[in-house]
């Protein structure tokens, strides 16, 4: 079905809906206060006043019979908070009026008009055009309904009264949804419903008629109601009241399918093979072939018949009733299989088949609604034959006084019916004799079970033990509740739902079947992670996992539980020990294993049969279905898919790979590599990092800190605050990702205070001591991608994103290269499919003994660390960077064409590319014979998955890549060049020149001849500007270092080129625009946008601007920054440009005057109206320039760019990007 228009409507109408309910709770003098004072938000209650008939509220005038209702919304709101309170009304006339649109689409309304909408009228009500005729069906006083008919201004009345008899009336049939006569909820209809911008337009007109064709759209509704509810409480720590929104999911029709028929249909077909339904059910798996041991075995535990009443199925998180509905489909093909009578199934199937639970109210009463229509489609009279679901919303007991509701049950007659003081005194009293009786002490545990209903939902465990028990007791609470007397049914009534729930969760299934909640503990409240460590220690880590583990209690043996969870379970070793207990206890019959976005969610997925036994030697078998499987309605285009991993699959094949995944896929080769072969942890150690606690005030980019502090291996210091730390990052095999430093100053004092602080101990957050400083591999704890190892030199640490492994060097070499070759790929994929690459999951791949190939390994390892390491450092964001790759060394004699340059670097860099291609098909060559896998892999490289920064198609793809890598190399070419201006490089020196702070020994380095060849700035200030003002301009200053750098014979045809290749990509073309214009334009508008993409938002060039206009832009270098920076920008920069603000401004208007034509007297017009706006935000900035200046702010530069950025106000651009926040005035 379409979707998109249900998407659309249902957020909208939660917020309407809530609006609607507010201001009825307002009318009826219920209220939250607001503003933003202390007591804002807190309820307010309004007097009530009642004078004969009329009930005055807040000036407000009703009738007096409203009383009653208003107060029991007055308990309510107090019990629940307003919030709460509107969001439970809003939803409940949301699922009504949902409710009613359907099954007035599908004539199923007694008296055949429709409620909400008109065959003929696009904006009326049918029955309000047929009020008397359907005045006795909805049992309405029929000369009331002619009066108000005949006024010819009441239809609003009127309509409301038929709206709410409709109700009354559906409660008959479903008081789930629909509230007795003169409920509370009444008074929360909203109103203005017969206006044409009625809250009732939406959902008639807003959801085609043919999208409510299939009761499906129940469950869509409720997702869409509930999505923005969703995205606001995912990624929190979240209330036990938005659990539902934050794991609610829709389950795709064909997976349900796939769950109740391999569940339920299985059930059947194993006593009746023969059985016609196995035709209708089109995603049923035959059972793999199997030994005949294993079949003896089955024989001896499958029934010789069965009886369709006693096939009992739970949904524990019915959610919208999708799955159940799909039951109902399965089991109603059994009972006419065997000969009922049509219009008997659907209440037995009701009745003694499905059973649902759920901690949301709303997905109880649609659940158990769409049960009731697809009932109704095959029972006209369904709705009258007093059908009692077994589909409830769990509730907690804790509102429930136990001792005075027994005394009013009475359940031995030793009460005084009419002695209702006695019957309500001291709870305290006499409590004796009630502990005596086993139904007393059975509603006090049961009671006691659900005081946290909400939270854990069906995970409370009721033993199968007291299910006579709470089947006695519910029989007799039924009866009490329609014949007791005037104490016993109030009692009753309290006490039937929370007894009923208990013996729904006691009785043993023979299917449990659910898309049960997705919650990480990292979402859990303390409330349900203490329930979780303590129920669940297998499975704590994630809701799904603990519904697997309940699923397994509530069967039956033999029993079937049926699921569809996340795939973390198969592999993850959070849930290694329940995995484990699955395979040593359980049967999986068959699974389909699904990619990312197969379900519609953003992770993989799979959808399980387990089996309430364990036969050795059974066979189970495994599909796999990804995107490109699923066709446009939604569905496989085939089932099962027919690719490689169609399998069946011996169990006890996981158990023979570490940590025992469900690697279903894996062949007899692959796993006999597991079996026969040494480990990983068997020849280095693997080891987690450190978690600093507070990587913000810990761990920082290189480029942000002073040198002088750094111990970088390039450079020698004394007592270093600073050290290179390996800190995960994106996919680079070999060598690389060196960006990050951490404060181990004295031994790392500052962390480990700070660990010991917060949990009283170091070695709990700062792991791995043993191993810093060591040589030694490493890789990303998590990858978006394929597992990419590097190799680093002594002197490094590492955090919990840089795995890391210590061994001797050729151990190290040779695990390097395995584990970025394919083999180690494949064998990864059985251990850890999720990306997460632990130091636990990589020590479990097993290592060939590879002694006569550790030569050739060393060799080819040598040569590509080498090509990696120079890769690497050819660009600045390297430490070891020396200069750029079209710099050559100066010699004036020479005069260079840049573009003969560059082809020849990329001629070089090609080949260095392919080489390094070369030498990992050789090192999968090798590997993969040695593993004798060569009929499951070859050895090829694509050119790129070559994870070199000079290797185009790693960057950018496949598309225009020559245009974006020339491009980048001049963008590249312009920010050295800037170094350069700035000091921080010199074409006269390798690497960093300068990099201290404060500007100190910057003079030093000038009187030494640092910068002979292209002198420094003198302050470090480089104008970017639109126009020539200044001499020490950027874009003049760039022409004077390629005329140094490249020579002055091919000078003017080296900036066209340079201009030629910025408008490949990094800006547009212009037409007769000048190479320098061209490049000033660059400058001014571009190159701060790419110098934050280089620097990933900790730009170390920092760009003063005083606003959208453009006035004045420079650029000032973080580590030359004094305190008097400010005050120099000022005085020969700014106060200098409002001058020349002012005298251009004159030589305009005098263009103006002067002009020979109109265009041009227009053109002069438009520059001059810019510069007016111009001179207006300059004199702005020189006013809080001079501010700035005048506090003489300092750096440090070891709080980092992010903290020292926001110290100057909005005088600096893109404070959010860099800061996280808005620019903080001073």
């Amino acid at each position: 079905m379409n979707t998109s228009n249900i998407k659309k409507y249902a957020p909208k109408a939660r917020i309407e809906f809530m609006d609607a309910v507010t201001k009825r709770l307002n009318s009826f003098g219920i209220s939250q206060t607001k503003g933003t004072a202390s007591n804002a938000g807190e309820l307010r209650i309004a007097e009530a006043v009642v004078q004969g008939s009329v009930l005055q509220i807040d000036g407000n005038s009703f009738d007096s019979a409203l009383a009653e209702p208003r107060r029991r919304l007055v308990v309510r709101s107090e019990q629940l908070g307003f919030a709460q309170l509107v969001e439970q009304e809003a939803y409940t006339w949301f699922n009504r009026l949902c409710a009613i649109r359907y099954m007035e689409i599908h004539d199923y309304l007694g008296h055949g008009f429709r409620v909400l909408s008109h065959p003929d009228n696009p904006t009326g009500f049918e029955i309000i055009d047929h009020a008397v005729d359907a005045a006795d069906e909805l049992d309405l006083d029929r000369d009331y309904i002619v009066e108000l008919k005949l006024a010819g201004n009441k239809d609003e009345v009127l309509y409301r009264e038929l709206l709410l008899k409709q109700c009354h009336k559906l409660h008959q049939a479903m008081p789930f949804l629909f509230e007795a006569l003169n409920d509370a909820s009444e008074l929360l209809l909203p109103d203005n419903l017969t206006r044409t911008d009625s809250i009732l337009r939406g959902l008639v007109d807003g959801i085609p008629e043919e999208d409510w064709q299939q009761v499906e759209v129940i469950g869509w509704l409720y997702q869409f109601y509930i999505s923005e509810k969703k995205d606001e409480v995912m990624g929190k720590v979240v209330k036990s009241e938005d659990i539902p929104a934050a794991t609610q999911l829709f389950t795709p029709n064909w997976i349900v399918k796939y769950l109740v028929q391999n569940s339920v249909g299985r059930q059947w077909l194993q006593t009746y093979p023969e059985s016609p339904i196995k035709s209708q059910m089109e995603y049923y798996i035959e059972p793999a072939e199997q030994s005949a041991e294993v079949n003896e075995k089955l024989q001896a535990i499958t029934p010789d018949s069965i009886e369709p009443e006693s096939i009992k199925v739970l949904d524990p998180a019915v959610g919208s009733g999708h799955i159940l509905i799909e039951a109902y489909n399965v089991l109603k093909a059994i009972y006419e299989e065997r000969g009922y009578r049509p219009r008997e199934i659907p209440k037995l199937i009701l009745e003694n088949n499905l059973y649902g639970l759920d901690i949301d109210d709303r997905a109880a009463q649609l659940s158990g609604f769409a049960l009731m229509m697809m009932a109704r489609d095959d029972d006209k009279r369904i709705f009258t034959r007093n059908v009692r679901l077994n589909v409830l919303a769990l509730q907690e007991g804790n509102h429930i006084n136990l001792p005075a509701q027994w005394r009013a049950l009475n359940l031995s007659g030793g009460w005084d019916t009419g002695a209702a003081q006695d019957m309500f005194a001291d709870d305290a009293h006499d409590l004796s004799s009630f502990e005596a009786d086993n139904r007393y002490q059975l509603l006090q545990h049961t009671l006691a079970r659900f005081t946290q209903a909400k939270t854990f939902g069906s995970l409370i465990d009721v033993p199968a033990g007291e299910y006579d028990g709470l089947k006695e007791m519910h029989e007799t609470l039924s009866e009490l509740a329609e014949s007791g007397d005037s104490f016993q049914r109030p009692a009753a009534k309290q006490l039937i739902d929370i007894v009923h729930q208990a013996l729904i969760l006691s009785i043993r299934y023979d299917a449990v079947i659910a898309n049960p909640p997705y919650m990480g503990s990292n979402g859990m409240n303390v409330t349900l992670d203490s329930f979780a460590k303590k129920g669940y220690p297998n499975s704590k880590s994630d809701l799904f996992a603990m519904f697997i583990e309940r699923g397994f209690n509530l069967i039956k043996v033999n029993g079937y539980n049926s699921m569809v969870t996340m795939q973390s379970w198969m592999f993850l070793s959070s849930y290694e020990k329940m995995r484990k207990r699955i395979l040593n206890k359980k049967n999986i019959e068959t699974m389909v294993h699904m990619g990312n976005g197969v379900m519609k969610i953003a992770f993989g997925t799979n959808a399980a049969i387990f089996r309430n036994i364990c036969i050795d030697g059974y066979i189970g078998s495994f599909s796999y279905v990804e995107n490109n499987d699923i066709n446009k309605q939604g569905v496989p285009v085939e089932f099962p898919v027919k690719n490689a991993r169609l399998k069946n699959v011996a169990l006890e094949n996981f158990k023979q790979v570490p940590g025992s995944p469900i690697a279903y896929w894996a062949s007899e080769k692959l796993l006999n590599t597991f079996i026969n072969s040494e480990k990983i942890g068997d020849l280095i150690s693997t080891s987690q990092g450190m978690k600093t606690l507070n990587n913000e005030r810990f761990v920082k980019d290189w480029s942000e800190i002073e040198i002088d502090k750094m111990a970088l291996d390039s450079i020698f210091n004394l007592s270093p605050k600073w050290y290179p730390i390996n800190h995960g990052g994106s996919f680079r095999k070999w060598y690389g990702n060196n960006e990050s430093v951490i404060n181990w100053e004295n031994d790392g004092q500052e962390i480990k205070s700070l660990a010991e602080e917060r949990y009283d101990s170091v070695t709990r957050t700062v792991t791995g001591m043993k191993h810093y400083f060591k040589p030694g591999i490493t890789w990303s704890a998590i990858s978006s991608g394929k597992l990419s190892v590097r190799m680093f030199p002594k002197g490094s640490l590492f955090t919990n994103a840089g795995m890391c492994g210590f061994g001797s060097e050729d151990n190290l070499n040779l695990i390097a290269a395995f584990l970025n070759s394919k083999v180690a790929r494949v064998l990864l994929e059985f251990i850890s499919p999720t990306l997460n690459y632990g130091p636990n999951q990589i020590k479990l791949l097993p290592i060939k003994d590879c002694e006569n190939i550790t030569d050739f390994i060393n060799e080819n390892f040598e040569v590509i660390l080498k090509i990696s390491k120079e890769d690497w450092d050819s660009v600045e964001s390297s430490w070891d960077f020396k200069h750029h790759p079209l710099v050559c060394t100066i010699d004036k004699t020479k005069n260079i064409k840049a573009v003969i340059l560059l082809e020849n670097y990329i001629y070089k860099v090609r080949e260095l590319v392919n080489k390094a291609r070369l030498i990992e098909e050789e090192n999968n060559k090798v590997f993969i014979s040695a593993y004798d896998l060569e009929e499951e892999l070859d050895a090829t490289v694509d050119t790129k998955d070559v994870s070199l920064l000079s290797n185009p198609f790693y960057v950018y793809g496949t598309k225009n890549v020559e245009n974006l890598e020339r491009s980048a190399l001049l963008v590249s070419f312009i920010s050295y060049f800037i170094g350069c201006y700035m000091g921080r490089y010199s074409l006269d020196r390798n690497g960093i020149v300068y990099a201290h702070s404060n500007d100190k020994l910057f003079d030093e380095l000038v009187a030494e001849g640092a910068y002979k060849s292209f002198p420094a700035d003198h302050n470090a200030i480089v104008p970017l500007t639109d126009q020539e003002w200044f001499k020490d301009d950027a874009t003049d200053r760039f022409r004077e270092f390629v005329q140094v750098v490249w020579g002055s014979e091919h000078l003017q045809e080296n900036l066209d080129f340079i201009a030629e290749s910025l408008c490949l990509h990094a800006i547009k073309p212009k037409k007769s625009e000048s190479a320098l214009d061209t490049i000033r334009r660059y400058l001014s508008t571009q190159f701060y946008k790419d110098h934050l993409k280089t620097y990933k938002k900790r730009p170390i060039y920092w760009l003063f601007s005083s606003g959208k206009h453009k006035a004045f832009e420079c650029l000032v270098y973080l580590h030359r920054y004094n305190e008097g920076t400010l005050s120099r920008m000022r005085t020969e920069y700014v106060t200098p440009l409002l001058g020349k603000y002012d005298a251009y401004a004159e030589q305009l208007e005098k263009q103006v005057e002067t002009a020979e034509s109109t265009s041009d007297s227009n053109r002069f017009k438009k520059e001059l109206a810019t510069l007016a706006k111009q001179q207006v935000e300059l004199r702005e900035f020189n006013d809080k320039l001079k501010h700035y200046a005048d506090m003489r702010i300092s750096l440090d530069l070891d709080d980092g760019v992010k903290v020292n950025y926001g110290k100057f106000g909005d005088l600096l651009a893109d404070v959010k990007a860099i800061t996280g926040s808005a620019p903080e005035m001073k």
